[in-house]
């Protein structure tokens, strides 16, 4: 299943660019705030990356990368979460996630299953092997892989379902 979307690569000097980032940065603040209160739902659900991948998809590498490095960073200024200890892999799989969605976005230019889980399968494969790197732990790495399937199954088919009920705006 394939949507034909319309994509935007909006720079930094457009006001827009940063309304976009305002927007899904609350969102990557409230979406966490909501599944922390399930019992292990950040780990399970991975929700500060949801509208990340959102917003690397339709607007482009920059609105992704703002959005990927603001909302960990402001959730744990805010909420202590992420903690310290795993905020730099948070980062990492964020950045990830805004690049390889950015770039399969611009490649594709549709939305597609398929397109939805080559970026997922992407930052968490590559993000995984840098934070084996980072801590040396390679059961604390492949946390995602363990609890987070769920997470990642919301990223791939609610991703899908947000970007192609956004796709011709």
């Amino acid at each position: 299943m394939e949507t034909t979307v319309k994509l935007y690569s909006l720079s930094f000097s457009n006001a827009k660019t940063y309304l976009f980032v305002f927007l899904f940065v609350a969102g990557n603040i409230a979406l966490p705030q909501l599944c922390h209160l399930a019992p292990v739902g950040g780990s399970t659900l991975l929700p500060i990356y949801f509208f990340t991948l959102i917003a690397a998809y339709k607007f482009g590498i920059r609105v992704g990368l703002l959005t990927a490095l603001l909302s960990p960073v402001i959730n744990h200024l805010l909420f202590a979460m992420p903690a310290a200890a795993v905020l730099p892999a948070i980062l990492v799989k964020s950045g990830l996630l805004a690049v390889a969605a950015a770039l399969v976005a611009q490649y594709t230019k549709k939305v597609s299953l398929a397109a939805l889980l080559g970026v997922v399968l992407a930052y968490q494969v590559i993000g995984t092997a840098f934070e084996w790197a980072l801590y040396g732990d390679f059961f604390l790495a492949v946390q995602d892989f363990r609890m987070g399937i769920p997470g990642m199954l919301i990223q791939w088919f609610g991703g899908y379902a947000v970007l192609k009920a956004i796709a011709k705006r």
